[in-house]
């Protein structure tokens, strides 16, 4: 009974989104600590002047069925449990407890803390590395690649909002004037191609391929040349057809140049001033240096990859520029389309069709990826500020109530006594949900937010939104069709997708611009030719935005674009790497494994540490060793034989829960284990402070290059006469260049790779390192 009330208690002090997490997989998030469950107002602001729509009301809040959560407890409180079961959960929870004033920093924790971890450690061992088959099961799968039926019935059943259908119909509505009145006159309409001869985006889409053009760009025959511009550094073009050569940066932007759709031309010096110098804005440059440099690139409609967008640094910039980017895009095919409405109504039969071929077999046309429900409403809000910041008038804005509801935070969603460094709190910051996914429409003067995907013009999706709603092969319930027609794809903050489930990634580009399995009541007499000959792909734009270089990353961009137009990428070489910042004085000793592919690298590392690394630290000199695994299926082979040679060791991953972390850390710390195993995704979610670290090995070079230098900080020692004792060991092979040049340099890496010696030594002094090597 014990037991179960003290379940009950546990779920009942767990937030809302962690229930919801908890009902969906299984298990808590890895970000999440157990906080309190209560739920206080959402602080979510959307722009001031932006007015609520008339559809907003109290009926918007519709009822809701039961909640899966409930059945889950109504099964928690009849479930059977063994005696060994409640001893684990006893042990579990009384740990939890105890760790909950743990304030977890960079520094030292005080003594008072210090006792009560001591008295978490009072469990015996063989209670300790025991695992319940529950958390074994959790440990065992590296990510939420599988769908559970409650995930199906939830796509099922999603909210969108449908009343408003005929309002934001393409095929219905026509040019407004400045009145919002239909344009009657057709000698009134507008006219895309007498208006903007050099538009960009009328040269992009109207462009004809022929079929030996296609044969080319899947051939992948493509000639590359370099440039060196001012802000972004060195870029590499690289196109198929030949004409679609390099971009010429200009020295200064004039915004009636650029072609901007109304009201973007007035809205964005205003949306954008926040950026902007005194200087800039007094000889009216709309665009910082990088933003500049970064719209020239996008506007040409080439494929872009940017490797240096962090979070800290020029994140928000890299936003406002590719926001703007991908409305005007919006703007300017749904005023093609309704302009040709009013031309069709007007014209006299027999007349061409093929003169209004302006849409594809979808409406969606913009994709937009980001990891988490924070950079999603800061995209909406983006949008909704450059449609209104230009003058007085507000622009209507539907199901806005529901939207600041679901995708804005909660003031105390964190423990307030985190103490994390600058760039986590940039990455962490608002929510963080990373399962979410909704369409927007955009008409004239007017944003529809949770539009059904078919009638959407910009989908915002994380990858595991996209996941469960395109399924697998053999799944009753899956939809990929309204990927068919995307014109343009934005993934944003790529790296920490990485971090989440990369497989996710690989499946989305796997299903988008195939052709739909339904028509979904498209007039084929308006689908352009290209969409036809299913070549969408070749027409689609790719903006890729990270903040380190990496194969993976670097594999999309290479083997699932097919821009004819080409693609542009950043490849600037790091001078001195993350070593450098190492303030720990101790010795660096790089291990070379050879390795026949990429492939075959994964086993030769394993059997390169366990035959020669692990051999030199299984004396019992060799205590405080920490494990630096990267890839948790690494992780978990390691784990696995550590178990069957029976050593001394406690495994920390992003799946261990607080009081097994704080047993962890404090085995470890008092050398009652002489190794801790400890994962790269537990490090990147908490950012937990690991004390008694004498010996550190890398099994892999870290994905982000300053985690080398977190890690080694580390080893910090309040008597300085043991520096000496410190020891630092990296594994690398030729397949891990760019993460070994981002970490010692790209001289260094060079030299290492080429070596023939098996070892590199470093010695890291002060400020300085120096090669040993000789």
């Amino acid at each position: 009974m014990g037991r179960r009330k003290a379940q009950q208690q546990l779920i009942s002090s767990l937030s809302k989104k962690q229930k919801k997490h908890l009902k969906e997989f299984g298990e808590e998030h890895p970000f999440y600590d157990r906080v309190s469950g209560k739920e206080p107002t959402q602080i979510c602001e959307l722009p001031d002047n932006s007015e609520p729509s008339s559809s907003e009301s109290d009926v918007e809040s519709d009822s809701e069925q039961a909640s899966v959560y409930h059945k889950l407890l109504a099964t928690l409180k009849t479930a059977p449990y063994s005696d060994n079961e409640e001893e684990e959960e006893d042990e579990s929870e009384e740990g939890s407890d105890k760790d909950n004033t743990e304030t977890d920093s960079d520094e030292f924790e005080d003594e008072s803390e210090m006792k009560d971890e001591d008295n978490d450690s009072s469990v015996p061992d063989e209670a300790l590395d025991e695992e319940s088959p529950k958390q074994k099961n959790i440990q065992e799968e590296p990510d939420d690649k599988d769908i559970s039926s409650n995930q199906k019935h939830e796509v099922s059943e999603e909210f969108t909002d449908v009343k408003h259908e005929s309002e934001f119909s393409l095929e219905t509505n026509f040019i407004e004037d400045e009145g919002g009145n239909p344009i009657a006159d057709q000698k009134k309409i507008p006219d895309p191609a007498a208006e903007c001869s050099k538009d960009p985006f009328k040269h992009h889409m109207d462009e004809e391929l022929e079929e030996k053009d296609t044969t080319k760009i899947l051939a992948c025959t493509k000639t590359t040349s370099q440039a060196k511009w001012p802000v972004l550094g060195q870029l590499v073009f690289s196109s198929t057809l030949e004409k679609f050569g390099t971009v010429k940066l200009d020295k200064e932007i004039d915004l009636k140049q650029l072609q901007l759709h109304k009201p973007l031309g007035s809205t964005w010096p205003k949306v954008n001033s926040p950026f902007l110098s005194m200087q800039m804005k007094s000889k009216d440059q709309p665009f910082t240096p990088l933003q500049r440099e970064l719209f020239c690139i996008m506007n040409s409609y080439k494929d872009l990859f940017y490797p240096e967008r962090t979070a800290l640094r020029n994140g928000e910039e890299v936003r406002h520029v590719y926001c703007l980017h991908a409305l005007n895009h919006v703007l300017k095919a749904n005023a093609q389309v309704l302009g040709n409405n009013a031309k069709r109504r007007d014209q006299k039969p027999g007349a061409d069709e093929d003169a209004f071929r302006d849409q594809g077999f979808t409406r969606p046309k913009v994709l937009i990826v980001v990891p988490f429900r924070e950079s999603a409403l800061r995209v909406v809000q983006l949008f909704i500020s450059f449609l209104e910041a230009a003058s007085q008038k507000k622009i209507d804005v539907s199901n806005k109530k529901r939207f600041k509801g679901e995708f804005g935070s909660l003031p105390d969603e964190k423990p307030p006594n985190l103490k994390r460094p600058e760039d986590y709190e940039a990455v962490f910051a608002g929510n963080i949900d990373d399962h979410f996914r909704i369409g927007l429409a955009v008409l004239q003067k007017s944003i529809r937010l949770y539009a059904p995907f078919y009638s959407s013009d910009i989908i915002i999706a994380s990858p595991l939104g996209l996941r469960t709603i395109i399924g697998a092969e053999g799944e009753q319930k899956r939809d990929y069709d309204f990927l068919s027609s995307i014109e343009i794809l934005i993934m944003d903050e790529a790296d920490i997708y990485l971090m989440q489930n990369w497989e996710h990634v690989l499946h989305l580009m796997n299903h988008i611009n195939l052709l739909p399995l339904e028509s979904h009541g498209v007039d084929f007499s308006r689908v352009r030719m290209f969409s036809l000959n299913n070549w969408s792909k070749y027409y689609r734009q790719t903006l890729l935005f990270g903040a380190l270089q990496n194969p993976q990353i670097n594999s999309i961009f290479n083997k699932h674009c097919f821009n004819y137009r080409g693609q542009v990428a950043v490849r600037n070489v790091p001078v001195t790497g993350s070593i450098s910042h190492v303030v720990v004085q101790l010795p660096h000793v790089f291990r070379k494994l050879e390795a026949e592919n990429s492939v075959s690298v994964i086993d030769a590392r394993f059997n390169f540490f366990t035959d020669k690394v692990l051999p030199e630290y299984r004396d019992a000199v060799m205590s405080h060793t920490l494990i630096y695994i990267p890839s948790y299926f690494d992780y978990v082979r390691l784990r696995n034989y550590f178990k069957k040679e029976d050593l001394s060791f406690m495994p920390i991953c992003e799946y261990t829960n607080r009081a097994g972390i704080s047993r962890a850390r404090q085995f470890f710390l008092k050398g009652q284990k002489q190794f801790l195993i400890f994962t790269e995704r537990f490090h990147f979610y908490k950012r937990y402070s690991i004390r008694g670290i004498k010996n550190l090995i890398f099994y892999e070079l870290p994905t982000y290059p300053h985690f080398y230098s977190e890690v080694c900080n580390m080893m910090k020692l309040a008597a300085s006469g043991e520096e000496a004792t410190l020891t630092c060991t990296v594994l690398y092979s030729k397949y891990d260049a760019q993460k070994l040049a981002a970490v010692v340099g790209v001289e260094r890496a060079a030299q290492m790779l080429h070596s023939s010696k098996k070892c590199a030594p470093f010695c890291h002094w002060g400020n300085s390192v120096r090669s040993t090597e000789t």
